[in-house]
């Protein structure tokens, strides 16, 4: 189903006053949208993403209540960003080869970090590793879209990992722990000791809210590039933080 179709649908159905605020903030539908999908797999669409955005959307409008005290842009970002990462986890969006990837990286950054006393390079995590250097870096860009957390880091060695066996787990939720203000602090220390180039990439990119091309631009690199430093500061941070993600 099309946007203008979807909107065309709700349209026929819903008040007046929901329309107004599904019509006024469908654009907020796109800009989570590609914020989104610049940390996700290139084999996931954009357009499937906004398609459930809006159905998250046309949700908060309904299930608005104005009384709550909250402005309806901040409850339908909630709603939005949920329905889009529920889609997500229904449908495996990372594949299991690049996770199994990204934890070896892990683990080669976390023991060379403690034999030198400071962050390897990449040439040097690809030597660990025992494959090329460029062979490396096509593993940090497959694994676009790895994440700090994963609902996989909270299951018992030899469970399934799917993620949707977690989605209503309320006691094993990566969002709990990333309200934690013990986490965060030590989320905060953990930046701050990333390579000079990645720290300002996750600033750009978390703080500014710049797309991978913008932060391209920032950097002069390309944006495969930039995906690249992303999934390996991602593991630097997962890595310092392994304490928290058993």
């Amino acid at each position: 189903m099309s946007s203008n179709r979807a909107l065309s649908l709700y349209r026929s159905t819903q008040s007046s006053s929901e329309e107004d605020r599904v019509q006024q903030h469908a654009p907020l539908v796109r800009k989570i949208a590609y914020h989104m999908i610049s940390k996700l797999p290139a084999s996931v669409d954009v357009d499937d993403l906004i398609q459930v955005g809006l159905m998250g959307l046309m949700e908060a409008a309904r299930n608005f209540d104005i009384d709550a005290g909250v402005q309806f842009e901040t409850f339908a970002s909630q709603r939005i960003r949920g329905a889009m990462l529920d889609e997500l986890r229904s449908a495996d969006w990372l594949p299991r080869q690049a996770r199994k990837n990204m934890r070896e990286i892990e683990r080669a950054i976390v023991a060379l970090e403690q034999q030198q006393g400071r962050q390897p390079t990449e040439g040097e995590v690809a030597q660990a590793l025992n494959i090329p250097l460029d062979e490396y870096q096509t593993m940090l860009g497959d694994a676009r879209g790895h994440q700090l957390l994963h609902y996989e880091d909270f299951e018992v060695e030899g469970e399934n990992d799917q993620l949707d066996q977690y989605a209503a787990d309320h006691s094993a939720n990566p969002a709990d722990v990333l309200s934690d203000e013990s986490f965060r602090g030590h989320l905060i220390e953990a930046i701050s000791g990333l390579p000079e180039r990645e720290k300002l990439l996750m600033a750009l990119y978390y703080d500014e809210e710049l797309n991978l091309k913008e932060i391209g631009a920032v950097l002069g690199v390309s944006e495969s590039r930039v995906c690249q430093l992303h999934s390996q500061a991602v593991a630097r941070l997962r890595g310092k933080l392994k304490d928290w993600l058993i």
